[in-house]
Parts: C-alpha cells; structure tokens; sequence
C-alpha cells in the first residue's frame, strides 16, 4: 500500500505505549492515528477504516466491532 490509499482491515485492537495497534488478520500491524480512543473494543476484533498515512501509520475514520 501507498501513502493516501484506503484501508479497510480487521484484527485485533492491543495498546502499544501510548497508543493503539491493530494486529491484522492477514498478518502484520498498523499503527492508529485515533482521534477518539475505543477503550471499549481493546483486546477485541474490530474493524477499522481510514487512510495510510505513512509507514504502517493509519490515519483512523472509523473503529467498530468486527
């Protein structure tokens, strides 16, 4: 994937530091560029969509249960 592409994947919602990750089911991570922090869905399946906005960095629109 590039820089802007879409990103529309599932996995696994850890915290890493201070801030969030998502353990992809295909394998690998990205790190979330949250603007709202899902403290509910940590620890579970979701879905998250958004942009790419550099090396394995998602600029997050959206998180749900998935």
């Amino acid at each position: 994937m590039a820089r802007g592409d879409v990103v529309d994947e599932t996995g696994m919602l850890l915290r890493d530091g201070g801030g969030f990750v998502l353990h992809r089911d295909r394998g690998g991570r990205w790190r979330l560029d949250l603007s709202r922090v899902p403290v509910d869905l940590v620890g579970k399946r979701v879905r998250v969509a958004g942009i790419e906005a550099g090396d394995d960095l998602v600029d997050v629109d959206g998180v749900q249960p998935g």
